[in-house]
């Protein structure tokens, strides 16, 4: 399980996150939720170890984390799609699938037929350029990369930014598969709050680099969640 517990973070003088906390369990999807520039990317930022925290830790599987660098929490088992996709333009499908391997061992390094069965159209295309994909392609692939790895915590960053309808639904369903096999823990950060109520199982709405609101999908309350996600 992680658990975020009381976190800080600045970058200089200004204070990002402040006693933040938050948990993900394996078979479980949490949801964070918030409008722009509430501290949501800072947090995942944070967990993954691309940006220091001042205070608080994070613990996961049971070990505080929170000072080893992001190579070292990718060999954990911990895998982030950012915001913006963050694909390499110029490397084949394939070669950008292949950059996952770099966390696993050698004889781990392959490309589960699973993640083709999640999201199709990357298989047809495994010698097209990253670059020469769609915004929606690219956001598959973005996952898709991620899951080479062979997480145990999938940390999610707005993956429906900028995406058509019918490739949310793609990755929609495919969270939801990897919700049930149980043995994954999925943090998503998202602002399209349908879909994350949809997914959810926990979820924590973030305001001015705080949780104003948490609690577990059956028992939100829709009109106090989306009171902090108007403008």
């Amino acid at each position: 399980m992680l658990s975020v517990e009381g976190i800080d973070l600045h970058y200089g003088a200004a204070q990002a996150l402040r006693h933040v906390s938050v948990e993900a369990r394996p078979g479980a999807v949490t949801c964070v939720l918030g409008r722009n520039g509430v501290g949501k990317s800072s947090l995942l930022r944070a967990i993954c170890g691309h940006q220091k925290i001042s205070a608080g830790q994070i613990m996961w599987d049971g070990h505080d984390i929170s000072k080893l660098s992001p190579d070292e929490r990718a060999r954990r088992g911990i895998a982030y799609v950012p915001q913006g996709r963050e694909i390499f333009p110029l490397l084949s499908v394939k070669e950008n699938m292949e950059t996952g391997f770099a966390c696993l061992p050698r004889a781990e390094r392959r490309i589960a037929e699973v993640i083709f069965e999640l999201f199709p159209v990357l298989k047809s295309m495994l010698r097209r350029r990253g670059g020469d994909l769609s915004g929606g392609q690219q956001q598959q692939l973005a996952i898709a990369r991620a899951l080479v790895t062979k997480p145990k915590l999938l940390v999610l960053d707005e993956p429906t930014e900028g995406i058509q309808p019918s490739i949310i639904k793609d990755i929609g369903r495919a969270i939801d598969f990897l919700r049930r096999q149980g043995d994954m823990a999925i943090l998503l950060v998202e602002q399209y709050f349908e879909f994350a109520r949809d997914l959810a199982d926990q979820y924590a709405v973030m305001d001015r680099g705080q949780v104003v609101v948490a609690g577990a999908r059956k028992d939100m309350v829709e009109a106090d969640v989306r009171r902090w996600l108007s403008v």
